[in-house]
């Protein structure tokens, strides 16, 4: 098996219990996972040899909330909501009339994209939505498309009801939890609804949610994104991993959250791209709330595939400092997805990590927009991102 060290870290974060962070490092890769981590002067020898040059290593960021398999640009709608105009669920159904005429390999040519783009930012675990297909056909082929850039991939036949049902959402409900499920159960490790005013009723998201559940899924919601809304307490009654948007929470709805395992995925880059209000992630936090960082990479409501911008936007908006802010970009991701194998550089974890081009981590929100990360490791293999 191929050992790498990585030598003369500034600051290591382990997100270890004992030893969360090291300064003046040493980390070993070998065999895909953290072999050991100490003080440089005690590293011992590998294949191969990194020096951080006094950086700062962290785990690769997890990502446990994206739309990547889509066709189809709508810089329009985003120029239109910078001028006043309100978001809406709409514009999801133009991203599908565009999906379903795209070809597999237009639709994996501009998802493999957007997963390198992410790689270069620090990311290394992603989970992939389907939803842009709604169809049996198409939300079959999105997931088995997703799962050849993912293990985590979700199934959200439920994103918005499509045009051709729009007078009949009773018999999309039951295709949904019917012959769509059964197609794409085999295919998804998660379930998910747009629970919300547009998308769909808490009555047909308990129904849909709780159909993929009896099929062995976990389950995912989206919900009080465009208002207060049941959806929160709802992913809470249901044990879902992971309720996300939350940008209208009431005081019972973080209540039920801080009681429960339920996590909550916070998607500043859509609060950027909407103007809604961003998400007071301190009320949630101090209520003792997990939380979870991702981009939503999505063409309408948030068409960022940084977790470093995600990240600035929490900290400046969102009243998360930097260590909250990163923890909730890797430990939150990774709990979100249910993974205790990455976001984090314990001993036996995946060897995923990233090199700043900076002595701590805090320079990702100190320095918004600045291409930070210098090389990325994805179970040990080496990928220099830039010089």
């Amino acid at each position: 098996m191929t050992s790498t060290v990585i030598t003369n870290i500034g600051l290591l974060l382990t997100h270890d219990h004992e030893r969360p962070e090291i300064e003046d490092a040493a980390i070993v890769f070998e065999g895909g996972l953290v072999a050991w981590w100490g003080p440089t002067a005690e590293a011992p020898a590998a294949d191969l040899h990194v020096d951080a040059v006094g950086r700062c290593v962290l785990p690769g960021f997890v990502d446990s909330h994206s739309h990547l398999l889509f066709a189809g640009d709508r810089s329009q709608e985003f120029e239109a909501r910078m001028a006043g105009r309100r978001y809406e669920a709409g514009g999801i159904r133009r991203t599908v009339a565009l999906s379903r005429e795209a070809s597999d390999d237009e639709l994996l040519a501009n998802a493999t994209m957007l997963v390198a783009e992410m790689r270069r930012q620090g990311t290394t675990t992603i989970e992939i939505k389907s939803g842009y297909g709604l169809s049996v056909r198409d939300e079959a082929r999105m997931l088995r498309l997703a799962s050849t850039l993912t293990d985590d991939t979700t199934f959200l036949g439920a994103h918005v009801v499509p045009t051709e049902y729009a007078d009949d959402r009773a018999a999309y409900v039951s295709l949904v939890m019917g012959e769509m499920l059964e197609a794409c159960g085999p295919l998804a490790r998660w379930i998910d609804v747009f629970c919300d005013d547009g998308a769909f009723s808490e009555a047909e998201t308990r129904a849909i949610i709780r159909a993929g559940q009896d099929r062995g899924l976990g389950a995912r919601l989206h919900g009080a994104q465009l208002g207060e809304s049941g959806a929160v307490q709802l992913a809470v009654e249901l044990g879902a991993a992971s309720v996300d948007h939350c940008t209208y929470l009431s005081d019972d709805d973080v209540d039920a959250l801080a009681g429960s395992t339920t996590s909550v995925g916070l998607l500043p880059g859509v609060e950027f791209s909407t103007k809604h209000p961003f998400v007071d992630a301190r009320r949630l936090l101090d209520a003792g709330v997990a939380v979870a960082l991702a981009s939503d990479c999505n063409p309408g409501s948030s068409f960022t595939s940084s977790l470093p911008f995600c990240i600035a936007l929490a900290v400046r908006e969102m009243g998360m400092t930097s260590t909250e802010a990163v923890t909730a970009a890797t430990l939150g991701g990774a709990r979100s997805l249910q993974r205790d194998d990455v976001g984090h550089l314990r001993l036996g974890a995946r060897a995923n990590a990233q090199i700043l081009d900076a002595p701590h981590y805090r320079h990702l929100a100190y320095r918004p927009g600045v291409p930070l990360v210098t090389s990325v490791f994805l179970e040990g293999i080496h990928e220099q991102v830039r010089a």
